[in-house]
């Protein structure tokens, strides 16, 4: 019996704790975009060009 006086305190200090963390983390801002992470598997990327061939217009001196 003396066990559930130590145990009720501890469980309500607990809950409060992560309460508290609830609230914080929603006031900050983690919980805004929730969609856009999931999605983000699904969008294409992005495709890398090759650079133009005039712009390489430097002279090899290996190829001479």
């Amino acid at each position: 019996m003396s066990v559930i006086f130590f145990l009720i305190p501890l469980s309500i200090l607990f809950a409060t704790s992560f309460l508290f963390a609830f609230i914080w983390s929603v006031r900050s801002g983690q919980y805004e975009d929730t969609t856009t992470p999931s999605m983000r598997l699904l969008l294409d990327e992005k495709t890398v060009t090759k650079p133009d061939s005039t712009t390489d217009n430097l002279p090899n001196p290996k190829l001479k």
